[in-house]
């Protein structure tokens, strides 16, 4: 059972983190090494995460750690961590206080006065990062926390700045994000995600209402208007609103009414847009994007929203949203091989997503788009196979490797193969390929000048591009 204790750090010198290694953890680990905490930590694999916890001089063990374990006056664990992880065993054995890795979040974020708080299906990276970029132009000096290494934080995925902002990604997944108490929380997009946790997009979108629901009288609320869900939601808490005095600031490409709305959309040959800015019917701003893709208009009203929701002045951020190039692993620009044949990495593994990537891709060449997909869980491919199947017909030639288990197991009811064979139903050029190696040399035998190569998924397929 997952623990739900209240902890004081002032009272707590060392702390143990297992699982250490993960995106969040270790920035999480650096935040509190540096507020002079000491910090040690485990983990089951080795990985860039580790070496950069070295490097910090923060202890890590590969593998099960009870020597440290038994010295800590508190132990934070990722979910991903099972409760009969001997570590846990053994603290729990020496009634050493133990807190999963949200929660301790929660605890984090009363320590600042202000707490940007990003959730949605897509886009919360990316947004997080302009976010943090944009308040860094305005001088802010935010602490930040989000799930993907960017080149704007020094190529880590965190900032340690002053107590008055936190600006957060805030993970649906499991109710991750109902540990993370918001003062502004933005809400990018609802649809059916995670169906290993959840039932049903009701569920989901009672979830958000009750992540909504956590906003103090006062708050802010910064939400996307041409979402069907977001609006659905917004309805469900319409009493909370009133009765809280929550501001709302809604924003849209389609809705001049928005309090932020986006105009004159134009896409240059890089795929990137430039638009004019509406904040409540008045002309704002005129913005040039250094990221491809429409979906990056609307992740930029987004970051517009968290800055006016705040009573700051947008003039001083315009730069750095403009000069903003993206998280990574989001169409991350890995290399060029052949003949002017780019290779892009990008983290889809939802359809939706799927689909933004590959317009993003086709919107930069008049060529070929090679798609290689690594499915991401088990659940997630078998209730969204269809959409998958929808998504990849805008692919001309599409490869699929083996489905990236991730925290689940194989119950034999669905593999790479049928999404392959509904594909070439459909009229797409696809195959199946289980090895990486296999891949690259497909790829390499077929691509032809102008291509674009996209390795697409959330597991270990951006190790493919080393191979290219």
């Amino acid at each position: 059972m997952k623990s739900t204790i209240k902890i004081n750090l002032n009272e707590i010198k060392k702390i143990h983190m297992i699982g250490i290694g993960g995106i969040s953890m270790s920035g999480i680990a650096v935040m509190l090494k540096n507020s002079g905490y000491l910090v040690t930590g485990s983990d089951s694999n080795n990985g860039d995460m580790i070496e950069m916890l070295k490097s910090e001089g923060i202890p890590v063990i590969i593998g099960h750690d009870m020597d440290n374990t038994a010295k800590a006056d508190l132990i934070i664990y990722t979910a991903a961590v099972k409760q009969s992880d001997p570590e846990l065993v053994y603290a729990h054995s020496l009634n050493i206080p133990v807190i999963e890795r949200a929660p301790f979040i929660g605890e984090l974020l009363k320590n600042y006065q202000k707490t940007i708080c990003i959730s949605g299906m897509h886009g919360k990276t990316t947004t997080t990062s302009m976010i943090a970029s944009a308040f860094m132009g305005l001088e802010k000096a935010p602490t930040v926390l989000v799930g993907s290494k960017l080149k704007e934080l020094g190529n880590v995925n965190y900032l340690i700045g002053s107590n008055e902002y936190f600006i957060l990604e805030a993970c649906e997944y499991v109710d991750s994000f109902l540990n993370f108490p918001p003062q502004t929380a933005i809400i990018l997009n609802i649809e059916e995600e995670h169906l290993d946790y959840f039932k049903d997009i009701t569920q989901i979108e009672n979830s958000f209402a009750s992540f909504i629901k956590m906003l103090p009288v006062n708050g802010n609320l910064v939400i996307n208007h041409d979402d069907e869900n977001c609006n659905n939601v917004l309805s469900k808490v319409s009493d909370f609103i009133l009765e809280k005095n929550i501001f709302v600031y809604n924003y849209s490409l389609k809705d001049n009414n928005a309090s932020l709305y986006a105009n004159n959309l134009e896409i240059n040959s890089l795929g990137c847009y430039s638009f004019d800015v509406y904040i409540n019917n008045v002309f704002a701003k005129h913005i040039s994007l250094s990221t491809p893709g429409k979906h990056n208009v609307y992740n930029t009203l987004a970051t517009i929203g968290s800055i006016i929701a705040n009573d700051l002045n947008i003039d001083n951020a315009i730069p750095n949203i403009e000069a903003f190039t993206g998280a990574s692993r989001r169409f991350e620009y890995k290399k060029t091989i052949g003949e002017n044949v780019d290779v892009y990495d990008d983290y889809a593994h939802h359809p939706t997503e799927v689909k933004v990537t590959l317009e993003s891709a086709k919107n930069k060449t008049k060529n070929r788009i090679i798609s290689v997909f690594q499915p991401h869980t088990y659940t997630r491919t078998k209730a969204l196979l269809d959409d998958f199947v929808e998504a990849f017909l805008d692919s001309d030639i599409t490869i699929v490797t083996d489905i990236y288990a991730a925290r689940e197991l194989d119950d034999g009811s669905i593999n790479s193969e049928m999404m392959v064979d509904k594909l070439v139903e459909n009229g797409a050029t696809a195959t199946y390929v289980s090895s990486f190696e296999a891949i690259s040399k497909i790829i390499l035998d077929i691509i032809e000048p102008g291509d674009i190569v996209l390795t697409i998924g959330a597991g270990t397929i951006t190790k493919l591009s080393d191979l290219l």
